[in-house]
């Protein structure tokens, strides 16, 4: 992506998934806004965006963390603040991952991993995004997650449209680093 549009798609990801009110727009309950509302927000706060360069961020957006349909736009996940993505429970493979930063292991194998302020725990279900996403942090420790394990034990997973898992939370005990790297 081109680097005055990766500007552009956090300050999207600020507003579809955390703020929308920081522009003046107000999500449906799915998290859904009308692209022409939200250009012209965007417009009137000063941080205009081209309906060209909303499509070509959409696209080309390696994590695809946006969807446009039937004229509207909503962010896939990651959202702290309530949305209902309509997503349907669904059995995960046999093993997940997620990656961190040193400093934050010990309490996650102590105490498992909590959703913080969003609204999901988000898993990969390779270790190389995994390695991606945590990579934001410094060098990132890679967890596996027993999630068909989790699951048998009653625990409830979602699969969003950009394939990301999507979880309440991990219990510890379902918890173990990754000594393969």
């Amino acid at each position: 992506m081109k680097k005055s549009l990766i500007s552009k798609s956090k300050f999207l990801s600020l507003v579809l998934r955390h703020t929308p009110d920081a522009i003046g727009i107000r999500l449906d309950p799915e998290g859904w806004i009308s692209v022409d509302k939200l250009l012209s927000a965007c417009q009137s706060k000063g941080r205009p965006i081209s309906s060209e360069e909303l499509v070509e961020i959409v696209e080309t957006n390696e994590k695809k963390r946006f969807i446009i349909r039937d004229g509207k736009i909503r962010a896939n996940q990651g959202h702290s603040i309530e949305v209902d993505l309509h997503l349907a429970p669904i059995a995960p493979p046999e093993l997940l991952y997620h990656s961190t930063a040193d400093r934050f292991v010990p309490g996650i194998l102590n105490d498992g991993l909590m959703k913080m302020n969003r609204q999901n725990v988000h898993l990969s279900s390779d270790k190389e995004t995994a390695i991606s996403v945590g990579a934001r942090h410094g060098r990132p420790v890679i967890l596996c997650i027993k999630a068909r394990q989790m699951y048998a034990a009653g625990l409830v997973f979602y699969l969003s449209e950009n394939k990301v898992w999507l979880t309440d939370a991990v219990p510890a005990r379902f918890i173990s680093i990754d000594e393969s790297e």
